[in-house]
């Protein structure tokens, strides 16, 4: 399947570079949009503004999106607005270029934070979407590909869990944190944390152009999610410090706000085994050994 055109947004982010290079090393050609100049091998666009040319992307044979508005940060109004809207107007952007471009696949990034907060319950595709910021931002982000979706195009959202990697994701805010001995479970520590490795998760992006059976919501989370306190005590053997200063809850919401509800003491206990069905099988389902790379 390789040596296709392939059109990534969010190309230069923490799932984008591995992406690419990924794509790159098997025989792809990858296009990257970028908000500066076009080039070669680069097109240019600005969801805000609505600007991209379609016909520079002619001849592409996939697009994965990625882009959009971080979701560190203090969530101010004006920050959760840019969350929002930056992922409808570049969602939508690419779905009607892709309605008329007719591409094979359509992959949009989403995240299991479509779920809201769900306690102990183990949670499938077949589960609705839940309440609160994030999943409003989730619910936004992946009907804003219908455009592609009714033009016939397979359309493909991963929901993907927490990400352990170098660089970025999950693991950025917590080693410094752990190194300088502050770490320890998180509230009550019994929310579940459904992990994956990056590794991963470019993998299962590859599934998702590659194979046609592939359609609708997937789930990218490891088999073995974890408690908060599980998690923070294989994390501080990982960094070989102690995991001894709990965060309470007030305190990590007088910090964070809701955003502290959201991110950290949310539960979600997320199963994968739809994708696990399409024949894609997770390298990484050990928590230990996932950290030990990542770090």
């Amino acid at each position: 399947m390789a040596g296709r055109k392939i059109l990534v947004s969010g190309a230069s982010g923490f799932i984008g570079i591995p992406l690419c290079a990924a794509l790159r090393l098997r025989g792809d050609e990858v296009i990257e949009l970028t908000r500066g100049e076009s080039a070669e091998g680069r097109v240019h666009w600005d969801p805000a503004a609505g600007e991209l040319d379609p016909q520079a992307l002619a001849g592409v044979d996939a697009m994965v999106h990625l882009a959009g508005e971080p979701i560190a940060g203090l969530w101010t109004n004006a920050k959760k607005r840019r969350i929002i809207e930056s992922r409808r107007a570049g969602t939508t952007l690419l779905a009607e270029a892709a309605a008329q471009l007719r591409p094979s696949v359509f992959v949009s990034s989403s995240a299991i934070g479509f779920y809201g907060d769900r306690g102990d319950d183990v949670i499938t595709e077949a589960d609705g979407n839940g309440e609160g910021f994030l999943a409003e931002v989730v619910r936004v982000w992946e009907d804003s590909a219908e455009p592609a979706r009714d033009a016939g195009i397979r359309t493909v959202a991963l929901r993907i869990g927490l990400v352990l990697g170098r660089g970025g994701g999950m693991l950025g805010p917590l080693k410094p944190l752990f190194k300088f001995g502050g770490g320890g479970r998180i509230g009550s520590g019994r929310q579940w944390w459904s992990w994956v490795a990056l590794e991963d998760v470019v993998r299962a992006f590859l599934q998702a152009i590659d194979n046609e059976r592939l359609s609708g919501p997937y789930n990218v989370a490891a088999p073995e999610p974890v408690t908060n306190a599980e998690f923070t005590k294989v994390f501080a053997k990982s960094v070989r410090r102690p995991a001894f200063v709990p965060a309470p809850a007030f305190a990590m919401r007088l910090a964070m706000r809701d955003m502290a509800d959201e991110m950290l003491l949310a539960s979600q206990r997320v199963d994968s085994a739809r994708l696990r069905e399409t024949g894609f099988e997770f390298e990484y389902t050990d928590l230990a050994r996932a950290l030990e790379d990542s770090l």
